[in-house]
């Protein structure tokens, strides 16, 4: 069993950066990929970037690509989301995920936290 909790969201206005961390407790953090997903009012929930256990491997939406970077310190069993330039699309609630298998596809996640929401004013 792994506990995901995400913080760092709020209210930005575009152009600006937030940077959302994602707290995993339980079993060994470092067995699992991690990814963040985001989902925006009315629409799926979408992949928004993974990254491989030991963190040397990492895999972006296009259209976060340039602007968003995912990280993870093993030591603190916390991955992070720096998200820079925002723009207003970027609203939606971030949830984190924990996969054995890693990927891009929800399917693939078995924990997921509760979500942290960002807001992007133009």
């Amino acid at each position: 069993q792994v506990q995901l909790v995400e913080s760092g969201g709020g209210l930005v206005q575009a152009g600006g950066s937030l940077r959302l961390s994602c707290a995993a407790s339980g079993r060994s953090f470092s067995d699992y990929g991690m990814a963040w997903f985001r989902q925006a009012p009315g629409k799926e929930r979408e992949f928004v970037t993974g990254i491989n256990w030991r963190g040397s491997s990492t895999d972006y939406a296009n259209s976060v690509k340039g602007r968003f970077t995912i990280s993870r310190d093993n030591a603190k069993n916390t991955v992070y989301l720096q998200m820079n330039s925002l723009k207003p699309e970027d609203t939606a609630v971030y949830y984190c995920a924990a996969s054995l298998l890693g990927g891009s596809r929800e399917k693939e996640y078995r924990y997921w936290g509760q979500g942290t929401q960002v807001t992007v004013s133009s």
